[in-house]
């Protein structure tokens, strides 16, 4: 052999490897992907596991049930009850003939706020007092939106805040049908899902409410309320939700 052409025929060596590599990397890259595992898989339940047929699981609360945050509760207030501000909220319950609102500055501490002024700190677990004080600024809420809503002067359907649904004549009362075509209204607002969903007592009972405080108002001389018996059972219905666990706890 030419002894000379060893390095050209080295050369060639090299890149002619460089190239069966480079054909090799591409058949390689060619190829399907390996498929996924499918998801499918053949479940087995655990009690089919011998020494396992009478497993028990334990369901219970790991957790007492404990308030949502305090600002999270106040900002469903005022987005459910028309929006509100803060002052707007405190101007609306401390208006009309019924002071049903101080200030704020006398709840911070109640709610569960840090009160500065005071240098009280903020509460660091849920207490009575702290739904207490909730469950009365909703009530509070309650009654306005039904005088608003529901009153003598009732604002249009189409302003309405919370009772968003028209009311039967006089002569006309609610069926059970009737009645929970408007509390499925209320409950979406207050519960956020459809009653439907709920557990099936829920229309009954509030319905035997409903029809309790309306069977009250009007067994009374009409001229002790302000209010219509109608706007009186369906503010104690609003009060039963914005006091339901589902509303403020978790």
């Amino acid at each position: 052999m030419n002894v000379a052409l060893c390095p050209r025929m080295a050369f060639r060596g090299v890149i002619g490897g460089f190239a069966f590599f480079a054909i090799g990397a591409l058949a390689g890259c060619s190829k399907a992907a390996p498929a996924e595992p499918s998801s499918n898989l053949e479940t087995v339940p655990v009690t089919s596991i011998p020494g396992h047929e009478s497993l028990l699981e334990d369901t219970s609360r790991k957790s007492e049930a404990r308030l949502i945050p305090q600002e999270t509760l106040i900002r469903n207030y005022l987005s459910i009850f028309g929006g509100l501000s803060p002052i707007d909220l405190q101007t609306r319950l401390r208006a009309g003939s019924t002071n049903l609102f101080d200030s704020w500055t006398d709840y911070l501490g109640a709610l569960g706020f840090p009160n500065y002024e005071s240098d009280l700190p903020r509460a660091s677990r849920t207490n009575a007092l702290m739904l207490a004080s909730f469950e009365r600024i909703g009530v509070a809420l309650c009654d306005k939106a039904a005088e608003a809503d529901l009153g003598k002067n009732a604002r249009a359907l189409t302003d309405r805040t919370v009772f968003r649904f028209e009311m039967p004549a006089a002569a006309a009362p609610l069926d059970t049908q009737g009645f929970t075509q408007r509390f499925d209204v209320l409950h979406r607002t207050f519960l956020s899902y459809p009653v439907a969903l709920a557990p099936s007592d829920r229309v009954t009972n509030f319905f035997a409410l409903y029809k309790d405080i309306l069977a009250r108002h009007q067994a009374r001389d009409a001229g002790v309320f302000t209010s219509t018996p109608a706007q009186s059972a369906w503010a104690a219905v609003c009060y039963g939700l914005v006091r339901h666990p589902e509303f403020h706890l978790y």
